[in-house]
C-alpha cells in the first residue's frame, strides 16, 4: 500500500469504530436518559456525535466537491456524494449518512489498490530501464548514465548486470534473460558476433558489446516509451463512457432534484400532505444509486490491465484503441519470411552455372554483403571466407527486386526474375521449391542460386488457433514464386496465398480485402517489419514481429510481438477479446444493477442502504471483474 493508501485505511478504521460506538450508545440514551433529553436535545446530540466520524472520512469528498465547484466541474462522483450525505444529515439520517459516505470511502480505497496493482504489474514489465553502464576506462571498471555512452562505444556487462544499450558482443559468451522483453522464461544463449538488446539481463558470464544504438534509440527505451504511452490512445469504448458520464452525472442530477421537489408541490397543489421528508429522501437515495463510479473507473482499469497483462507475455500492444481493434480482427494477411517462416535462409544449391561455385558464390557475396536482408546473409554465410568488397562500387539495392553494383569493371545483377527481366536477361527457373536469386554478369545470365527457408515450429499451431477464434480468412502474401509459396501454405493449412508481390502489390491486397469486408470487421497485417512499413500501416491494424528490437517493426506496427513467435498473434487476439467480454459485462452488469435501484428508489422501495450497495457494491464487482484483464497465462 502507498502512504496515500495507509492514510485512507486509518481514517476509515477510526471513522468505523467511532461510528460503532455512536451508534451501539445512542440506543441506550432514549432509554435511560429521556426524562433528562427531549427529542430536539437528543437529535442535535447524535447530529454532534456522528459529524466526527463524518468529518474523519468524508471531510476531503467535501473538499473536492466545492473544488469542482469553484472549477465549473459541478456534477462529478464527489459533488453526488457530498449532497446525498450532507442531504441525509439535513433529513435527520445521521447513521446513514455517515454509513454512505464510509462505503464509498471503503470502495474508493479498494478501487485505488486494485489500480496500484495493475500499475505494479507493469512496473514489473517496465523494470528495464538499465541504471548505468559500465565501460572501461585506465584499466578500470567505471560506471555512467547510459544516455552518456556514444554509438560504437565498449561496454561491459557482468553476470546480474541489465544490459544498458543494444548492441554486438565482441568478447565473451553468456545466457541473457529476456523475460522482460519477449516473454519467453527460457534463457538464450549468446557468443560473439550475437545481437544483445538493452533490457535483457545477463545471467552467466561477463561479456564485452560494441554499442549500436544510443540510449534513446535503444529497444528498452522505445518499449517503454510505448508503454507509458499507451493510455494516450483511447478506445471507442473508453471515449464512449467519458461522453456518457458527462451527459448522464447532469441527468440524474436534475432527475434528482425533479423527485425530491415535483411530487409534493403537486401533492400540495391537490389538497395532499406533500411529504417532503419521504421525497427528498428518496431524491438523494437516487443521487446515491446514480453514481458513475464503476464504470468510470472499471472500464479504463480493464484496458490498461489488458495492456499490462498482454506486456508481460511478450505483446506489445501500443494503445486500447489498438486493443479493441484486436477483438474485432476477421481478416488476417501475413507476410510470409520471418513470420511464418524462420527467416533463416541457407543455400540449398547452386544450379545452371557457368563458372565454379565458389567464383561465383564469391561474386554474390561481394555485392550481398552490404545488405541486411536475410538472404543476403546466407549468401554471405555460404561463401564462409571474409568477404572483401574494396573493388564494389555503384552499389543499390531496390526493394522486391535485389541488388545491383560494379564488382571491379563487371556490373553484377543480383536478384528475382523481375530484376532478370528490367535488364533483358534470359534467366532459368528453378524447379526445386526454394526462393531463386538469380546472378547476372554484364547482362549474361551466370546461374542460380537456391535458398531455402524454414516454417516455424509454432506457425502451424498457430494457424489452427486462429481458426478457432472465429478468423473468416488467413492469407499469405510473398514476393517469392508460385511454388514456394504454395509449398509453404500446404504445410500450414492455409487456403489463400499470392505469391511475386511487390511491397505496393502487398498494400493493394490489404486494400482489397478492407473493400470487401463487412464494416465492422477488422483486416490485420503480420509482418517482420523489414520492408512491410507501407502495408502494416496501411491495415486497419498493424502487427509486427518484433526481430528482438527490429526498429521498422517498432515503429510502423500497432502491436509488436517481442520475440517473433506466431502463437502470439492468437494470444494476443484472446487477450483483446478477453477484454472487451470485461468491459461488456461491467457496462452491463453496472447499468443493470443501477437502472432497477433506480426505479425502486423513485418508488420509495430502495432505501440508503440498497443505494450504497448500488454504487460502492457495483464498484467493488466491476473492479473486482477488471483486474482478471491481467491474467493471461491461461490464453
Amino acid at each position: 500500500m502507498s502512504k496515500k493508501q495507509k492514510k485512507m485505511l486509518l481514517k476509515i478504521i477510526i471513522a468505523l469504530v467511532l461510528t460503532a460506538i455512536i451508534r451501539v450508545m445512542l440506543i441506550f440514551v432514549p432509554m435511560e436518559y429521556s426524562f433528562m433529553l427531549g427529542k430536539l436535545e437528543i437529535k442535535w446530540l447524535q447530529l454532534i456525535l456522528f459529524l466526527i466520524p463524518y468529518i474523519v472520512v468524508g471531510s476531503d469528498i467535501v473538499k473536492k466537491a466545492f473544488k469542482g465547484i469553484k472549477n465549473r466541474q459541478v456534477c462529478d462522483e464527489n459533488f453526488l456524494m457530498a449532497v446525498a450525505t450532507i442531504g441525509a444529515f439535513a433529513l435527520g439520517e445521521f447513521f446513514e449518512g455517515v454509513a454512505v459516505i464510509l462505503f464509498y470511502q471503503i470502495g474508493e480505497l479498494f478501487q485505488s489498490y486494485a489500480v496500484g496493482k495493475s500499475r505494479r504489474n507493469i512496473s514489473e514489465l517496465m523494470d528495464i530501464r538499465p541504471d548505468y553502464a559500465m565501460i572501461e576506462r585506465d584499466g578500470e571498471l567505471v560506471s555512467v548514465d547510459p544516455d552518456e555512452v556514444e554509438i560504437g562505444s565498449i561496454i561491459v556487462i557482468r553476470p546480474g548486470d541489465k544490459i544498458p544499450l543494444d548492441g554486438i558482443i565482441e568478447e565473451g559468451r553468456t545466457t541473457i534473460n529476456t523475460c522482460a522483453i519477449t516473454g519467453e522464461s527460457v534463457p538464450r544463449t549468446v557468443d560473439v558476433g550475437d545481437e544483445v538488446i538493452s533490457g535483457c539481463v545477463n545471467l552467466s558470464g561477463a561479456i564485452k558489446v560494441r554499442t549500436t544504438t544510443n540510449f534513446g534509440e535503444s529497444t528498452a527505451a522505445k518499449i517503454l516509451d510505448l508503454v507509458e504511452n499507451a493510455s494516450s490512445r483511447k478506445s471507442k469504448s473508453e471515449n464512449f463512457i467519458s461522453r456518457f458520464a458527462k451527459i448522464y452525472t447532469p441527468a440524474v442530477c436534475i432527475g434528482a432534484l425533479l423527485l425530491a421537489v415535483l411530487p409534493p408541490l403537486f401533492m400540495l397543489i391537490i389538497g395532499n400532505d406533500p411529504q417532503w421528508f419521504e421525497w427528498v429522501y428518496r431524491g438523494l437515495t437516487f443521487l446515491v444509486i446514480s453514481c458513475p463510479c464503476a464504470l468510470v473507473i472499471s472500464i479504463p482499469l480493464t484496458f490498461f490491465a489488458g495492456i499490462g497483462g498482454a506486456g508481460k507475455a511478450g505483446v506489445l500492444i501500443k494503445g486500447s484503441n489498438y486493443l479493441e481493434l484486436l477483438s474485432k480482427t476477421k481478416y488476417i494477411l501475413f507476410d510470409k519470411t520471418g513470420t511464418v517462416t524462420q527467416g533463416v535462409f541457407e543455400v540449398a544449391g547452386l544450379h545452371h552455372n557457368e563458372m565454379e561455385n565458389d567464383k561465383l558464390l564469391e561474386i554474390a557475396a561481394k555485392v550481398e554483403a552490404n545488405s541486411n536482408h536475410p538472404i543476403a546473409k546466407s549468401i554471405v554465410a555460404a561463401y564462409g571466407k571474409k568477404v572483401d568488397f574494396s573493388d564494389v562500387s555503384d552499389y543499390e539495392e531496390t526493394f522486391g527486386y535485389g541488388i545491383t553494383a560494379k564488382v571491379g569493371e563487371d556490373f553484377v545483377a543480383i536478384g528475382n526474375h523481375r530484376l532478370m527481366e528490367k535488364y533483358n536477361v534470359d534467366y532459368v527457373d528453378c524447379h526445386s521449391v526454394g526462393t531463386v536469386v538469380h546472378v547476372a554478369i554484364n547482362d549474361k545470365y551466370a546461374g542460380h542460386i537456391l535458398i531455402s527457408d524454414i516454417v516455424k515450429p509454432n506457425s502451424k499451431l498457430a494457424i489452427e488457433r486462429l481458426k478457432k477464434l472465429g478468423m473468416k480468412k488467413l492469407t499469405m502474401l510473398t514476393g517469392d514464386k508460385e511454388a514456394v509459396a504454395k509449398d509453404v501454405c500446404d504445410k500450414l493449412a492455409i487456403e489463400d496465398y499470392h505469391s511475386s508481390l511487390l511491397p505496393e502489390d502487398k498494400v493493394t491486397w490489404v486494400e482489397k480485402t478492407i473493400e470487401e469486408k463487412n464494416e465492422k470487421d477488422i483486416v490485420a497485417f503480420v509482418g517482420d517489419g523489414i520492408n512491410d512499413a507501407p502495408v502494416l500501416s496501411r491495415a486497419d491494424i498493424g502487427i509486427a514481429m518484433g526481430g528482438l528490437g527490429a526498429d521498422a517493426a517498432i515503429e510502423a506496427a500497432d502491436v509488436v510481438l517481442m520475440d517473433d513467435d506466431p502463437l502470439k498473434i492468437s494470444k494476443a487476439i484472446g487477450i483483446s477479446q478477453k477484454c472487451m467480454r470485461i468491459v461488456y459485462e461491467n457496462i452491463g452488469v453496472s447499468l443493470g444493477i443501477k437502472a432497477i435501484c433506480l426505479i425502486l428508489g423513485a418508488f420509495g422501495i430502495a432505501n440508503m442502504w440498497m443505494a450504497i450497495f448500488a454504487d460502492v457494491g457495483v464498484m467493488v464487482i466491476a473492479v473486482l471483474n477488471a483486474i482478471r484483464a491481467l491474467k493471461v497465462s491461461n490464453i
